[in-house]
């Protein structure tokens, strides 16, 4: 809890999410087996999604670990290291401490997993994750990531015009990306709070974030 209170634009929850959650989120990789994966999760956090992909890694495949965070990264490191299968993935499985726009890498990923609080972010820095995110993927990948249900109204209730129409123009532009890209959305009722996970596939012919109108906004970024 005191890390998201201080750090409320890279950590999105005051809880870690719940297993059902990060098993969801995390089933991509289970369903590409046995193919060998190249997978990237970003905002690893605490690693409750870490823990639900690790078992799931085919023998072979890589892992990237994406967390901005110094506290979390060290943290991730540990987890990894402490993993029982471990020694047999110990070149395979890499902790990052970066943003994912800074991450420097030739690798097109297979699977990418994000636990990024993108309702915490303007609308820029999420026009150039998702973007990012795109770039990343190979056409065919999956992107999976999550968003709390109602968070947006209930701060919508409780902050400035400015900042629920931020949050609005977010959601717009999330979902253009639904609509392009999505290719199936579950809730998780078993969560605190419940949390809705969107899975969006890049298509082979996919053209990449150009593809995506800007959303216009009268808030400052």
């Amino acid at each position: 809890m005191a890390e998201s209170i201080r750090n409320h634009r890279t950590v999105g929850s005051i809880a870690p999410s719940s297993k059902p959650l990060a098993n969801l989120l995390a089933d991509p990789v289970l369903e590409r087996a046995p193919r060998i994966s190249n997978v990237l999760e970003v905002g690893a956090g605490t690693g409750s999604v870490t823990r639900a992909l690790l078992p799931r890694l085919p023998q072979g495949s890589r892992l990237d670990i994406v967390e901005a965070n110094a506290h979390f990264a060290a943290h991730l490191r540990r987890l990894v290291h402490g993993h029982q299968n471990f020694p047999d993935k110990q070149e395979q499985i890499r902790v990052h401490n970066v943003f994912v726009e800074q991450l420097s890498t030739d690798r097109r990923y297979d699977v990418i997993v994000s636990g990024l609080p993108f309702s915490n972010f303007s609308l820029w820095q999420v026009e150039e994750i998702m973007g990012r995110y795109l770039e990343l993927l190979r056409p065919g990948g999956t992107l999976t990531y999550f968003s709390y249900c109602g968070s947006r109204w209930v701060r919508t209730l409780l902050t400035s015009r400015s900042e629920a129409r931020r949050q609005l123009d977010v959601k717009l532009l999330l979902n253009q990306y639904h609509n392009q890209y999505a290719i199936g959305c579950w809730t998780v009722w078993g969560n605190l709070p419940p949390a809705k996970v969107w899975q969006l596939r890049r298509p082979i012919d996919a053209l990449g974030a150009s593809d995506i109108s800007p959303v216009k906004s009268d808030v400052s970024r």
